[in-house]
């Protein structure tokens, strides 16, 4: 922000990190340094640990990305982790953004049960690498 000419202060970033409604932003422990909470473009460690996720996860995804995800399961991209929601409602304010809802149910404790890890972000966000279509049901 600050190259862009726009200073913000102390005083300003808690606000955005405290009344965010998302809890998207997290300052480290000194409050020197503020990074988003997930979602990374860029390698960025967040220090998470494996957790073990409720039986079943959702995916808020539009109608137009459906048919490729059934064919080739959830992938990152060019995010750290493929992102996942504990309830309906979620999942479907997070498929809104882009056009008409699907949600797709994720079979979780079956993911984790065969090796894959989850982790749970500081805001309630469930990640994981990837999940492949056969714990995928629509």
């Amino acid at each position: 922000v600050n190259a862009k000419g726009i200073q913000l202060d102390a005083a300003t970033l808690n606000t955005i990190v405290d009344i965010n409604d998302k809890k998207r932003f997290a300052f480290n422990e000194d409050k020197t340094m503020i990074r988003a909470s997930q979602g990374h473009s860029i390698t960025i460690d967040l220090a998470l640990q494996p957790m073990e996720p409720p039986e079943i996860l959702y995916h808020g995804t539009t109608e137009k990305f459906v048919v490729s995800i059934l064919k080739n399961g959830l992938q990152k991209q060019q995010r750290q982790h493929v992102h996942l929601s504990a309830t309906i409602d979620t999942a479907t304010a997070v498929g809104s953004r882009h056009g008409k809802p699907v949600i797709l149910t994720v079979q979780a404790q079956q993911m984790h049960k065969s090796g894959y890890p989850f982790y749970l972000s500081a805001n309630s966000v469930w990640l994981t690498d990837e999940v492949p279509i056969q714990f995928i049901k629509q």
